[in-house]
């Protein structure tokens, strides 16, 4: 393998991104009637991004999973929530999730973090609520490597041992316990 194919270095991070829902969401103050959806992005070229949500109107609800990869440099990731209709996509908030929300320090690889964030508009007004879960996973090449499994220990067993008793209320243990000092 060449310690310059990208596939097979650490520079990247594989994500897992479930959007769950979005809570109170407006436009120009009025409920959000419907076509909703949500998009999530580590960069302007790396996105993905849910279907379109028809029935939820102001609390739309998806808990759809998104795959990313993410630069090992990345600081955030946006989301932004889209109203869509036959002749205007416009984004009707959008949210920054730090990723020290859910990587380094003490979390381990797989752990799933559930995480809410306050949506702003355009114009830089709260308008609604995004929660979204989001895991780290093992990269794709990682994956495919086979698991080693090591050979049992033999210094434990769950079978009974033989132990022989103390004779004469006298120790066996060889240590000398009368030559010791008492406290």
């Amino acid at each position: 393998m060449s310690p310059f194919n990208l596939t097979e270095t650490s520079s990247f991070h594989a994500l897992e991104i479930t959007v769950l829902s979005c809570e109170d969401l407006r436009i120009n103050g009025r409920s959000v009637k419907k076509n909703t959806c949500v998009v999530a992005r580590t960069d302007p070229l790396n996105f993905r991004e849910t279907t379109t949500d028809t029935e939820g109107g102001s609390y739309p609800s998806w808990n759809q999973k998104l795959a990313l990869d993410m630069s090992i440099r990345e600081t955030c990731i946006t989301l932004e929530v889209h109203c869509r209709t036959l002749s205007v996509d416009r984004i009707i908030g959008s949210a920054r999730m730090p990723v020290s929300d859910f990587m380094g320090g003490y979390f381990p690889e797989g752990y799933l973090s559930f995480l809410s964030y306050r949506l702003k508009d355009p114009k830089g007004h709260e308008n609604g609520i995004i929660n979204v879960s989001v895991r780290l996973r093992a990269p794709e090449y990682l994956a495919r490597k086979k698991k080693v499994i090591l050979p049992e220990h033999k210094c434990s067993t769950s079978q009974p041992a033989l132990a022989l008793p103390a004779m004469d209320g006298k120790n066996y243990d060889g240590v000398d316990w009368d030559s010791c000092s008492k406290y």
